[in-house]
């Protein structure tokens, strides 16, 4: 049927594949097949595929022949292993035309062994229009020997060795991104993110959860961000989705301007400090989403439980919250037993439509049955309210009698009330 269709037709078709191995499969088909490469615009390396290579051919020699065959090639990604002069021959050639490249460098432990010069990192500067750029295993101790990318509008790192300095210098060259991803990179300690234009960005810190960052972007929509103690964003009228998180180390301080179109907030981690806490949740006054997953505070090693919030005051503070899903330190917070004593009847919660609570210690039962009973009466729109039991472990009665309250509140509720 394809020996029918005209040239035209077929190389467009043909030009829809980007598999290097099927690619090549199709040279042998035919002539008329072999002459419609060139025409390719995406070239893909997998990982494995050089892995029984028998004829003397290397994988640098094979990539060059075929990236060196295509007249436009705008797209490229590169998983099997490479060498920096490899690399340095296809962008020589199809550099200008790339739009998107892709490469896994596996170069993180090269400081530790050899250096290639010029580094891989280095030979990316001659596709200077791409629009994307993806790198996995990086070491970036150096500064990396970049021109301006004016045209990069989004930068993806993945698995990383970084000097402050470096990576500093690496997003002055991208004056324009838009979207930058950082995921399990360590070797960081403070950084500051000056890019303008910025829209999307979420960093994956790895070390002691110790590092200082600081955001100047006035665009900036998402930021999600992970294993930072002091955190800075001063341009936030844009910031409409924030999740902060910290695995490793203590959260010290949230320094942001207004969150005034903050729709989404996700605060999680072992340990906050509570001025942090107590600073973010004040910030967020207009948010809709709310996720606190904090296991505990304090301002030192020892870890504290959270002080107790008044579950009138703290509803109040958020009135346009409509999802609420809090962990064990939160809920415990707001079911002291002063925070429901003197309730307006006026009070109301009046948008929030589903509550998640994770429930793990069955202490002050009475006071946690009152708060999910005040829940109910209060939010008036409440659609789906689910309470998870989290490793509760407790050989006191008490753990039964608590599990047996919330069955009944359950079955009370059935219609919205649900546990896991």
């Amino acid at each position: 049927m394809m020996e029918s269709l005209p040239d035209a037709l077929v190389q467009y078709i043909l030009s829809l594949m980007s598999n290097a191995k099927d690619v090549a499969s199709c040279n042998c088909v035919s002539k008329r097949w072999k002459d419609s490469m060139p025409y390719l615009t995406s070239l893909f390396f997998p990982r494995n595929l050089f892995d029984n290579l028998t004829n003397g051919c290397t994988p640098d020699a094979i990539v060059s022949h075929m990236v060196s065959s295509v007249v436009k090639l705008e797209e490229l990604v590169v998983y099997c292993p490479f060498s920096s002069s490899g690399l340095a021959s296809w962008l020589s050639t199809a550099g200008p035309t790339l739009k998107s490249l892709e490469l896994r460098l596996d170069n993180i432990i090269e400081h530790e062994t050899f250096t290639e010069i010029p580094s891989k990192l280095d030979c990316i500067r001659a596709a200077w229009n791409l629009e994307s750029l993806k790198l996995w295993g990086v070491l970036m101790v150096f500064s990396p020997k970049w021109d301006v990318f004016f045209k990069l509008k989004n930068l993806e790192i993945v698995g990383a060795r970084l000097e402050d300095h470096a990576l500093t210098d690496a997003l002055h060259a991208c004056p324009n991104l838009t979207h930058l991803l950082l995921l399990g990179c360590e070797g960081l300690r403070s950084i500051t993110i000056e890019n303008p234009y910025l829209e999307q960005c979420k960093l994956d810190f790895f070390g002691g959860g110790n590092c200082t960052l600081t955001i100047n972007s006035s665009k900036l929509e998402s930021l999600e961000v992970q294993g930072c103690s002091l955190i800075r964003v001063r341009e936030t009228r844009c910031l409409r989705n924030l999740s902060i998180a910290n695995n490793a180390g203590r959260v010290y301080m949230v320094d942001f301007g207004k969150l005034v179109a903050l729709e989404s907030l996700s605060i999680r981690g072992v340990q906050w400090c509570w001025d942090a806490i107590s600073k973010m949740l004040q910030m967020a006054s207009e948010v809709k989403h709310l996720f606190m997953k904090v296991e505990f505070t304090g301002n030192s090693e020892a870890l504290l439980p959270f002080p107790e919030i008044d579950f009138v005051d703290f509803f109040n503070s958020h009135p346009r919250m409509q999802t609420f899903d809090i962990h064990g330190a939160m809920f415990a917070a707001l079911c002291q037993k002063n925070s429901l004593k003197n309730v307006d009847m006026r009070f109301s919660i009046p948008c929030l439509e589903k509550v998640v609570v994770t429930v793990r210690s069955p202490l002050n039962a009475e006071q946690k049955m009152s708060t999910l009973d005040s829940l109910m009466k209060y939010a008036k729109n409440l659609k789906k309210m689910t309470i998870k039991i989290l490793q509760m472990k407790s050989n006191h009665s008490s753990a039964d009698d608590f599990f047996e309250d919330i069955c009944r509140f359950r079955y009370m509720n059935r219609k919205i009330v649900s546990i896991e």
